[in-house]
């Protein structure tokens, strides 16, 4: 992408937002380049009108506008620190302003702030040329004072540290004219001081340095070779002096770009003409090749409008006699929808209690797409069917929101996939998906798994015996779904429940903590309670029913005739008593129960 253009939009989308009262404030500051990662950049708490305790709380994060994240935010200091060391020109190549551009994001309440880096330069580049040796072919019958354009080092460096003069050799009979552009580069012409002849001197060899205004100075030289030709007094012409053309980016390798021609009036080897470049950038030579014979310039690279949106080609053509005319090739760029949209995320809060209101803002995310006008525009969605929303803020950020109450229970997670979409031809989609987890809040109690528990235990029991089990589950987790158990206050025969049976808090266990006798008590009911650890804790109740089984342990007593022990039976039988004769009844009682009490009545 051109940092420079996406800087300059960004800014100009960042004052349409201060005019609406969205955004109102940028700071701007400056650093060196091959600054040491960890080098302090500048501290912003004075800039935010915030101190360190409310840049924490206010979770502070700073996010890079471009692909690398080259600066962090301490939110214990204010301090923005360097990631790692940065090279002006591999960052902004020639560009006269290198500027990074990143946000401040404060959350509750939301706050962006933009920041600008501009990143100074530094004389670590010595001037070079694009070659080692360049050759004139000079005709002898030239004009003194005859001027011959000169390639202009390149000094990846800026301002005073790029190109300021050019030298040339001591010789008597070229000299140089260094003259400024527009722009304040500098670039110089030989001048021819004095008459050639080829007869009397055919070659001249001589070193052009070029030197750059750093301290301390840089300079870069090439050798000039001077051949001195026979006369050949028509130079070639160009049609056109200036060609503009438009180039659609990723058009393919080898595509006609435009085809430029000149013409010589002279006649054999003096009209036949060559086409070359002169003094074009390196990035020119990366991405186009020029025929020599034809004239045809291709593509021969990768044109990606997101990196170079211009190119300034200059050519050359000269004929067989050494002379040279020039002219300029205009290479206007134009975007094509190749990048998809992307999704980057400043925030996710997971987990989140399940009992957290609608409207709560689950994640902060932005979407940014490197093209440009249409292809740039951007939508967001997210699937359907989920407790979630967008809402979109400003500067193309994005809050998920909860819209309707969650429930642990129901689902403990949920994948969202966030789709970015841009308005091109034809749309391109990114997709970024984040886990939002849920956490449990105590919301349920726990629930026996009946309605009413019936046990039973034969009388005569041993202390300690176990009775039989509760249970209950809680649909919660962790410790609040963690139950203990305990026995409700109670009375069995007029004594505490606790005093018959006990219950292990952790298992539900019940236990009969004394020997229990049929005779005295057949069955009896208790409460037990189940409570979760949660906060507050919640619990539920069952009754529990204690049937005592019998046992054979009660001789049969004889209530008639009476047994006193002292005494023989009172009845008489009289003499003339018959067989068959009544002579009493026996009348007996068993207190056990069942077959148990079942009773049959012999003589001896």
């Amino acid at each position: 992408m051109d940092n420079h253009n996406s800087i300059w939009q960004g800014w100009s989308f960042f004052l349409y937002l201060c005019m609406c009262g969205a955004m109102c404030e940028s700071f701007r500051y400056s650093m060196p380049e091959e600054k040491k990662s960890g080098s302090l950049v500048a501290n912003v708490l004075k800039d935010l009108k915030v101190d360190v305790k409310e840049l924490s709380a206010r979770r502070a994060r700073l996010v890079s506008k471009s692909t690398k994240q080259y600066f962090q935010l301490d939110s214990h200091s204010g301090n923005v620190i360097l990631n790692e060391k940065i090279d002006r020109e591999a960052l902004c190549g020639q560009k006269d302003l290198c500027v990074l551009v990143a946000e401040i994001v404060l959350e509750k309440p939301l706050q962006v702030h933009r920041i600008e880096v501009e990143i100074e330069d530094v004389n670590d580049n010595s001037p070079q040329f694009s070659q080692e040796e360049f050759i004139f072919e000079i005709p002898e019958q030239t004009q003194t004072n005859a001027r011959f354009p000169l390639e202009k080092a390149q000094d990846s460096d800026r301002g005073e540290n790029g190109v300021q003069n050019y030298t040339l050799s001591p010789n008597d009979h070229f000299g140089l004219d260094v003259q400024s552009r527009g722009d304040s580069t500098k670039y110089a012409e030989l001048v021819l001081k004095k008459q050639l002849d080829r007869e009397e001197q055919s070659h001249f060899f001589l070193t052009l340095s070029a030197i750059d205004g750093g301290i301390p100075k840089r300079t870069g030289t090439a050798k000039l070779t001077i051949n001195v030709l026979d006369n050949n007094d028509n130079a070639p012409h160009f049609h056109q002096s200036l060609y503009k053309v438009k180039l659609v980016e990723n058009s393919p390798l080898d595509t006609l770009v435009i085809k430029v021609e000149a013409n010589d009036q002279d006649l054999g080897s003096n009209a036949q003409i060559s086409y070359s470049f002169s003094q074009v950038p390196e990035n020119v030579l990366r991405s186009f090749k020029l025929s020599k014979h034809t004239g045809e310039l291709v593509i021969a690279g990768t044109i990606d409008y997101e990196e170079e949106r211009n190119y300034e080609i200059n050519i050359k053509a000269t004929d067989g006699g050494g002379l040279s005319a020039y002219c300029k090739v205009m290479v206007e760029v134009e975007d094509t929808n190749d990048n998809a949209p992307e999704v980057t995320l400043t925030s996710l809060t997971s987990p989140i209690p399940e009992d957290s209101p609608p409207d709560t803002v689950v994640a902060l995310f932005s979407v940014t797409d490197q093209d440009s006008g249409e292809n740039s525009r951007t939508g967001c969605t997210i699937e359907a069917n989920l407790p979630f929303m967008l809402r979109s803020v400003e500067n193309n950020y994005y809050q998920l929101v909860s819209q309707q109450p969650l429930d642990r229970e129901k689902a403990s997670d949920y994948n969202v996939t966030i789709t970015a979409t841009d308005k091109g031809s034809p749309r391109l989609t990114s997709r970024r998906r984040i886990c939002v987890q849920i956490s449990d809040v105590n919301d349920n109690a726990p629930v026996f798994e009946r309605s009413i528990y019936r046990m039973q235990i034969q009388e005569n029991n041993i202390p300690g015996l176990l009775i039989g089990s509760v249970h209950a589950d809680d649909l919660d987790t962790e410790q609040n779904a963690k139950v203990a158990y305990s026995l409700l206050p109670g009375k069995i025969s007029d004594q505490p429940a606790s005093s018959f049976v006990s219950i292990n808090s952790e298992t539900g266990n019940l236990y009969a903590i004394r020997s229990l006798d049929y005779e005295q008590i057949k069955d009896f009911q208790l409460s037990v309670r189940a409570m979760d650890n949660g906060s507050p804790p919640l619990s539920s109740e069952v009754i529990v029913q204690v049937v005592i089984g019998d046992k054979n342990d009660n001789a049969p007593f004889i209530l008639y005739p009476l047994q006193n022990g002292t005494s023989p039976s009172n009845d008489l039988v009289p003499r003339g008593a018959e067989a068959g004769y009544l002579v009493t009844k026996v009348v007996a009682v068993d207190r056990d129960s069942g077959q148990n009490s079942w009773l049959s009545y012999e003589s001896s």
